[in-house]
């Protein structure tokens, strides 16, 4: 997901929204951040310590999901260089089926422009499917500060 043209500041009105994507989150993703962020906690890996702790079976790494949600603002600005703050607060977790994995669905919208510093902060949402299949909030606050051209 990449778009052809980066936007830029003077391009930009509050209210704009950046395209919505759907990312797929899979166990083998699991694996490979553990093993990037030396997070091998067993709910990320292990299904029958996941569900002993409570949660509906192995989930996502909060991180990952953070980092997986920012990819919708570095693909439309097309540097990852422009993102100068994030944050996020971690609502829900991400459960990452065996065989499916996990779906988020990010949507991204301007809600401030700073003309003085000519950056742009969005605001972000993050799904994943429920067990009833409605969306479950899994990232609160999350903003991302950007710098444009």
């Amino acid at each position: 997901m990449t778009q052809t043209t980066a936007p830029t500041f003077d391009g930009l009105a509050v209210g704009d929204e950046l395209p919505e994507h759907t990312f797929t989150l899979t166990r083998a993703d699991l694996v490979r951040y553990a093993g990037a962020s030396g997070d091998f906690n067993p709910i990320h890996w292990n299904e029958r310590f996941a569900r002993e702790v409570g949660l509906p079976g192995v989930i996502a790494h909060g991180m990952l999901t953070m980092a997986t949600a920012v990819r919708l603002v570095v693909d439309w600005v097309g540097d990852p260089g422009a993102v100068v703050q994030y944050g996020v607060r971690f609502t829900k977790p991400v459960p990452v089926d065996d065989v499916e994995g996990a779906q988020v669905t990010v949507a991204g919208k301007v809600a401030v422009l700073d003309d003085e510093a000519r950056t742009a902060r969005i605001d972000l949402t993050a799904t994943t499917p429920g067990p009833d299949g409605a969306a479950l909030t899994v990232l609160g606050r999350a903003r991302a500060v950007v710098r444009l051209a």
